[in-house]
This record gives structure tokens, sequence and C-alpha cells, in this order.
């Protein structure tokens, strides 16, 4: 399919945007948040009553977004169409002691954070983001997007064999990243976080930081087919799944809830209260129910009738390494989403939720391709078992294909992040 047909630049141009600006789940939640308010939505905390008004609401937790759309006409049986995607990525975040360094270099104590792709942070200009909580117990975000660290390869006269061998690292040795010359100084880092936020030190009780490349997302090829970024696994999914609810919600007689679940700690398991796994959704979900009057008979009917379209990144067809891939297989860049198989569950895909997704995607004149894993291959894994076996509902797996997953820089087909959003409004308009 060819890129003038489908290009849809203002989507694709829109998405660098919000990767450029959002460096770390919680800045992923603050803009998602943003957009959401634009549209009209209103946050509702945790701690109070939820009412039965219609309309557009959210609730955050740390690194994770739950929102969803009542329509004029929903009972408390409604079913819920929900698009689950996950707002953090693998990199390097810091330690709680992060003043180091030794031969007179100052650095920056980091921890492997998810599946790190560790060759791809070398010699890469890093900047610094995340969160702090202040001594009130209020938070503040951390974004120093400007080269500020640096994790040096070694010179290839120190290392001659690297070539043929192959480069090694120790994860705990060689992944410490530069950020000046000197003794390291206990407390420094905190300091100058500080001052870049403009608060003292000794406010700063924890905090939750990690690093980033501070290259900007860039289009890239001869005709600018190709879109090469940071984190588009899976702020790409949020991005789309944020766009499709929006757009669906002007859409007259929905007849089902539209939900955004925007998780953290998906490359690391989900196991935590603002993962998939914790119950963060289920609350949600259960609350809009009985905010309107349900019973717990309306929540199993609710349940029953919900669908879940997990959407996360996927593999495209390496032309380096085709037979790593299932030979008849082979998703490619702007061929559209991708379904994902797998009958050992590691995917939640079956034929029923086949049917889902391609009706959806016929609905938004999208073209679709099918990702299986090589039998000889791990398959990897999403949200997507863990939301079907955690609340009962019937889910799919699908996503972007792109090359380079995991490595601090990612690469898909610029058409595809507007071809997702598509069908997942189609989707979410039922």
């Amino acid at each position: 399919m060819s890129s003038a047909h489908r290009f849809d630049r203002g989507h694709t141009d829109d998405l660098m945007t919000f990767l450029a600006a959002s460096p770390s789940p919680y800045h992923a939640v603050a803009n998602t948040a943003e957009r959401l308010e634009k549209a009209g939505f209103r946050q509702v905390a945790e701690t109070d009553a939820w009412d039965a008004t219609t309309g557009g609401k959210y609730v955050t937790r740390g690194g994770a977004i739950i929102a969803w759309y009542v329509p004029e006409g929903a009972t408390p049986a409604s079913p819920f169409r929900i698009v689950g995607a996950h707002t953090d990525s693998p990199n390097l975040r810091v330690k709680p002691l992060p003043d180091t360094g030794s031969a007179g270099w100052r650095q920056v104590a980091v921890e492997l954070y998810g599946g790190t792709l560790l060759n791809t942070w070398l010699d890469r200009d890093l900047g610094l983001s995340g969160r702090v909580t202040l001594r009130d117990g209020s938070h503040r975000l951390v974004n120093v997007d400007r080269p500020l660290l640096r994790v040096p390869q070694l010179a290839i006269h120190l290392d001659r064999g690297v070539n043929q061998d192959g480069l090694k690292l120790d994860k705990q040795k060689h992944m410490t990243p530069i950020w000046g010359l000197g003794e390291p100084r206990e407390g420094d880092l905190i300091r100058f976080v500080a001052e870049e936020i403009g608060v003292t030190a000794e406010e700063i009780t924890g905090w939750d930081l990690m690093v980033h490349s501070v290259e900007p997302p860039a289009y890239l090829g001869r005709d600018q087919e190709l879109l090469a970024g940071p984190r588009m696994d899976n702020l790409l999914s949020v991005h789309a799944g944020t766009a499709a609810l929006t757009a669906a919600v002007a859409s007259e007689g929905l007849p089902s809830i539209p939900v955004l679940a925007a998780f953290d700690h998906e490359e690391n398991g989900s196991q935590s209260d603002t993962g998939a796994e914790g119950p963060l959704l289920g609350n949600v979900l259960e609350r809009s129910v009985f905010a309107r009057g349900g019973t717990y008979e309306d929540k199993a009917r609710a349940f029953a009738g919900t669908i879940c379209l997990s959407s996360d990144t996927g593999h495209a067809v390496h032309p380096n390494y085709a037979e790593r891939h299932e030979p008849g297989h082979h998703p490619v860049p702007n061929g559209g989403p991708i379904l994902k198989v797998n009958v050992n569950q590691r995917y939640a895909t079956d034929g029923s939720g086949r049917a889902v997704f391609a009706a959806a995607c016929e609905r938004a004149g999208v073209p679709w391709q099918h990702f299986v894993s090589n039998n000889a291959m791990p398959c990897g894994t999403t949200i997507g078992p863990i939301t079907a076996a955690r609340h009962g509902i019937a889910t799919v797996d699908i996503g972007v294909a792109c090359l380079s997953m995991h490595s601090a820089r990612e690469l898909c087909g610029a058409d595809d992040p507007h071809l997702l959003a598509s069908a997942l409004t189609a989707f979410l308009e039922g």
C-alpha cells in the first residue's frame, strides 16, 4: 500500500509530539490527561464518591490512566469496549543512592528496567526524567531534556575482538552513565534535580527517575515512509487509543461504554497497583456500574459483554534476520495493524476475537496483518492474557509491526499509527 494513499501526516506528526513530550510514564499520563480534558473529560478521584452522570471521566494513579465515556441511555449492565495499552518502556532507572563514580569520573548509578536492549543505550546523549515526591506528599514532574548523561562504549583499540566476538556487556559494571568529572558527592544528583524544578533538595523525599534519549522522533527514508523514535513500545498505542477514544465519543448512539486503559509496569510483569495484574481496571469498571445504580448481577452482565483490544507493538519481519520469523507470516510496515496469535496464550486472541478485530478494520477501511512467532523462538506476551484472566473479559491482542523493539530508538511504518487509530475508533464505536 503506497504512503501517498494512506499517510495521515497530521496524526503521525502529533504522535511525534506526544513521544517527545512523554519521556516517562508519568509524563505520558499527564499528556494523555491533558488531551482528554480538551475533549471534555473530567478527572475523578478514587477517594471520592462517584455519581451517575454521563460523559467522559478519567482516573490517574502514578504511571497509569483509565478513561471512559458514559453515553446517554447507558444502563448499569451496558458492556464496555476497552483499548488496553501500557505507558512504560525499557530503560535505565536511577537507584536510591545515585551518586557514584570512579577514576575521576562522576557517574549516576542506574538499574535496568524491563528487557532493555543494552547496546542501544551506548554513546547516546541522555536526559533525565520522571517524578519526585515532596515532603508534603505532592509530586513534581522532572524533564531535563538536554544532553546530560552518556554511557560510553569501550574504544575498539581496547577491545580488538569486539567485531569478531561480539559486544559483551556486564549489566552492573558497563551500564553506569557518566555526567561529569571529579569525585562523587552524596546528594549531588538530587540537588541538581531540585534546582531544575525550582525546589530545595530538602523538600524532595522520594524519586522515580530514569534516563531517556534526547534525540527527537523523525521521519526516515527516501520517501519518509518510516518513523524512528523512542518509546513507541508502547506510547504509540497510548496515543492511538487516546485519539480513538476522543473521536468515538463524538458518535451518536454508542451501544457500549468506550474505555482507554493505559497501565504501567508491563515491561516487568504488570504486578503492581498500576499494572494490568493489579485491581485498578476492575475497580474502575465496577465502580462505574455501581455508580449508575447497578448490582452485582448488572456488573456480571456488563463484564460478560465486554471486549478488550490489547494494543502493543509486534515484530515486523527483519530483512537481515528473516529466518527468525515465522515463514508464513511476515508483517510489513505500512501494511496496517497486526493481529497477534499464540495458541499457548501468550496472546489472548482466539477465532471470535479475530472476527471482532476484522470487523473493526473493515468498518474503518483499514488493512490488517497476522503475527505469529516462529515455533523455534519463544513468544513474548502483553497485558492481553492478564486482562482476560483477571477480569474474565474477552481480549484480543493487536498492535503495530516495528523493528528494534526495546531499543532506545524503534522503527515503524509512518502510516501505521493512523491506521491503528482508525481501527481502534471503529472498535470503540461498536
